[in-house]
């Protein structure tokens, strides 16, 4: 049996390397290293594939959250409601720009914020909600569209670990059910590249125009700059590797959700466990199998997988609202002790497009054999 990785992208990127190689090649034979060919290209293709009327590529994930906020002219002081478990990207890109982040618990179920408790956080300052949909399962964007429009604010999905997952009933696209949609193409990601790069959403064209000045120093021509903007770019190579995964993309998602059903139907009976779980309204791209662990032995079932080879990881161990950068910028209503929760119980098991049975087989026989 091969090493157990959390992720392999060699060999991911073995089976397409062909590919791979010729559009690198041909984006170094026309030498448009910076906003060549394949950048329009592939915003184009992911357009088509999202179902969005306008796609802009930019640097990274952080960069789209951080062009969004400013594309909807969020000022100093203005607030933001940010789900209080989750990676530090929408806080910090909202305290940074002198916004301030308001921390709303979790769900224990989805992981993703609790949409009973967004109106009490609502405020006369309330300028956004980011609704992140964590480890690839929706938030309930039905429900938050309609305390944003109830309220007049507006939504920033951070779909960063959704991409491809759609709502059930009306097959909407993550990332294109908001006013704003941000997501990264990091390597470890649904759809990677080989370095940084991201991409924002939108069927608005005037937040559509904002985020391309935005994204280009603000200009609205060449040397014509008309806001403050930044430089946040999608290179031309990896916009040509992005264009050729994005073909593979639903592939990609469905051997993922086939291991999410192997750990599924294997670990269902085990007691000392809570597992992923995917809901009515939306389905589920697992970009991280999450599960939880009862009784405080989170740790110790970690340290014992090591032993048998078998790496976890855990996402995420402190949540945000007790975050040392954060503390001091950033307020909350009612304590996230949901969040707080999650941080001590929850562990990642391996997940992506290359486990084998006879891998996983392995991987839920160590998990068994500790709760036996």
């Amino acid at each position: 049996m091969d090493q157990i990785k959390m992720v392999d992208l060699s060999r991911q990127t073995e089976r397409i390397k062909e590919e791979i190689n010729l559009a690198i090649e041909s984006v170094v034979s026309e030498s448009q290293f910076i906003n060549g060919p394949d950048v329009l290209d592939f915003e184009k293709s992911l357009e088509r594939f999202v179902h969005c009327n306008h796609v802009i590529s930019c640097g990274n994930g952080t960069d789209a959250l951080q062009m969004s906020l400013m594309a909807i002219d969020a000022k100093p002081g203005d607030e933001v409601i940010i789900p209080s478990f989750g990676y530090v990207s929408a806080a910090e890109v909202t305290a940074m720009l002198g916004l301030v982040p308001v921390f709303v618990d979790v769900d224990l179920v989805t992981y993703n914020i609790d949409v009973s408790k967004i109106e009490e956080a609502i405020s006369p300052k309330t300028k956004a909600i980011i609704p992140v949909h964590l480890f690839g399962q929706l938030s309930d964007m039905t429900e938050i569209m309609q305390i944003a429009d109830k309220h007049d604010i507006s939504v920033i999905e951070d779909n960063a670990q959704s991409l491809g997952a759609k709502l059930k009933k009306t097959a909407q696209r993550s990332g294109t059910i908001g006013h704003i949609g941000c997501t990264s193409f990091f390597p470890t990601k649904n759809l990677g590249c080989f370095g940084d790069g991201g991409a924002l959403m939108t069927n608005d064209a005037n937040l559509a125009n904002k985020l391309r000045m935005l994204s280009k120093h603000g200009q609205s021509s060449k040397y014509f700059h008309d806001v403050i903007g930044m430089n946040s770019r999608l290179d031309t190579i990896q916009a040509a590797i992005l264009n050729v995964k994005l073909k593979y993309l639903e592939s990609y998602i469905e051997s993922r959700r086939k291991v999410a059903a192997f750990y599924g139907e294997r670990l269902s009976l085990l007691s000392g466990i809570i597992l992923p779980v995917e809901m009515d309204y939306a389905d589920n791209t697992y970009n991280q199998y999450t599960i939880r662990i009862k009784g405080g032995r989170r740790d110790e079932l970690k340290l014992q997988m090591g032993k048998k080879s078998v790496p976890s990881m855990i996402y995420y161990p402190r949540p945000l609202h007790q975050q040392k950068s954060l503390i001091g910028v950033s307020r909350y209503v009612t304590r996230p002790d949901q969040s707080e929760r999650l941080s001590n119980e929850v562990l990642s098991l391996p997940m992506h497009t290359e486990l084998s049975e006879d891998q996983l087989g392995y991987i839920c026989d160590v998990i068994i054999d500790f709760f036996n």
